[in-house]
């Protein structure tokens, strides 16, 4: 790949910066209130439909399952856009992560199935700043090319080390590898069996609260711990060090910070590199946790989900992690309850709406209110004249809800400013 196969390359980094860098951040208070809110909200609806899986522990344990590789994914994406670097190769590194994580963990430990898933998606970052940062390829057309390259290497290497010899004997095929052991889950016992006690009652708020905490607590894998370590350290480089903020200066102004000794190539392959090995360790939770071996089309454009939940979560891991939750959440609802549960959820819908036209108002801004009240009143039309969802609505609540959250959150994002732009070496000088 080089840079003649753009047409059109990307525009110029740009040499000034200005304007006022974004909408204002919402403050902790202001976080836990709405945090708080939800719950409430979530509670009720809970207890006046009689959906009581919307926040059983088993409800909660299988979204964080499912929001982990989303969450690596996005948290790959974060470094790498902080960076300046698009990374819409996502998909394609944690198909890379899924294949190698698949294919040492048959055959040695998981544990080397998930450094094998590291490397693999850390290959596939390799090759997109080769493109991107030392040829100048438009960001968007090589993060294609991976996920195309990613899907045509993998099933053609699947075809010929998982269909022959001693792994055909373990249940290989040319889609699927063979089995892995189970990496180990922990469980903080008592407090797993009170949590589930409580939750039993089904008292309003108090049992919901119990049920997600004891989620939270029993059958937790290690992989999942690990990525929460790792998104809390991700905060901590990028935020609280000189080397993260030097990172985050080539997203922002690449000229100004080579200007000042940085040196911006340099940088920009670290965070995409990271970056595609984090989306490789999604990927290796993928076929090595969650079901143990490697399945063609595992991924499921979870990596298309991981970008959509960084945009959500405007560029930083808090945000990122809630986006990630709320995407395993109403994966985890069509999966465990099917129609019930997402007919529940239109009742909830319907009170967010109200809450969004309200606040609309009183910012005088009366179409989108009117908008937002247009649409509760329909989706409350529709609660009540139905008791559940069709099918096909319901294997479709995640993406559904992946483009709602990204409408209605559109207006405060602030991306990096030089996120996309073309950086040649030499131009701060």
């Amino acid at each position: 790949m080089t840079a003649t196969a753009t047409s059109t390359p990307p525009p110029a980094a740009p040499k000034v910066t200005g304007g006022k860098g974004g909408r204002s951040r919402l403050s902790l208070p202001w976080i836990l209130l709405i945090v708080a809110g939800g719950l409430i909200a979530l509670s009720a609806v809970r207890a006046i439909t009689g959906a009581q899986d919307l926040t059983s522990a088993g409800q909660i344990n299988a979204a964080l399952s499912l929001a982990v590789p989303i969450g690596l994914a996005g948290l790959g994406g974060l470094w790498s856009e902080r960076a300046g670097v698009v990374n819409i190769g996502l998909e394609g590194m944690m198909i890379l992560g899924s294949f190698f994580g698949a294919w040492a963990g048959w055959q040695t430990d998981p544990w080397l199935g998930i450094l094998a898933g590291i490397l693999g998606g850390m290959i596939g970052g390799l090759l997109h700043a080769v493109a991107t940062v030392t040829f100048g390829v438009d960001h968007i057309i090589s993060g294609i090319a991976i996920n195309i390259l990613a899907v045509g290497f993998t099933t053609y290497f699947a075809k010929l080390w998982f269909n022959s010899g001693e792994a055909a004997a373990k249940g290989g095929s040319p889609k699927q590898s063979p089995p892995s052991e189970e990496i180990t889950s922990v469980t903080i016992p008592g407090l797993s069996d009170w949590l589930a006690d409580i939750e039993k009652h089904h008292w309003f708020l108090v049992s919901d609260v119990a049920g997600i905490l004891g989620g939270l607590v029993t059958n937790l894998s290690l992989v999942t711990v690990l990525a929460v370590v790792l998104l809390i350290a991700t905060f901590f480089v990028l935020w609280k060090t000189a080397f993260g903020l030097r990172l985050r200066s080539c997203g922002e102004n690449p000229i100004a910070a080579e200007s000042l000794g940085v040196n911006v190539y340099k940088y920009k392959y670290i965070a995409v590199v990271v970056s595609g090995g984090l989306a490789g360790l999604g990927g290796a939770f993928l076929s090595l946790v969650t079901s143990h071996i490697y399945n063609e089309g595992q991924t499921g454009g979870r990596g298309y989900i991981g970008l959509a939940a960084m945009i959500f979560g405007n560029w930083r891991p808090g945000g990122l992690a809630m986006g990630a939750g709320l995407f395993g959440f109403a994966d985890a609802l069509q999966l465990r309850s099917g129609g019930e549960s997402v007919h529940a959820l239109l009742l909830l819908l319907f009170v967010a709406l109200v809450g969004i036209a309200a606040w609309k108002a009183y910012k005088k801004r009366w179409i989108t209110s009117s908008i937002a009240i247009v649409i509760g009143v329909g989706i409350l039309i529709w609660y009540l004249g139905t008791t559940t969802v069709p099918v096909e609505f319901v294997s479709a609540t995640p993406y559904v809800v992946t483009l709602l959250v990204l409408s209605l959150s559109a207006q405060r994002l602030r991306m990096p400013k030089a996120d996309g732009m073309r950086y040649r070496k030499g131009e701060g000088k």
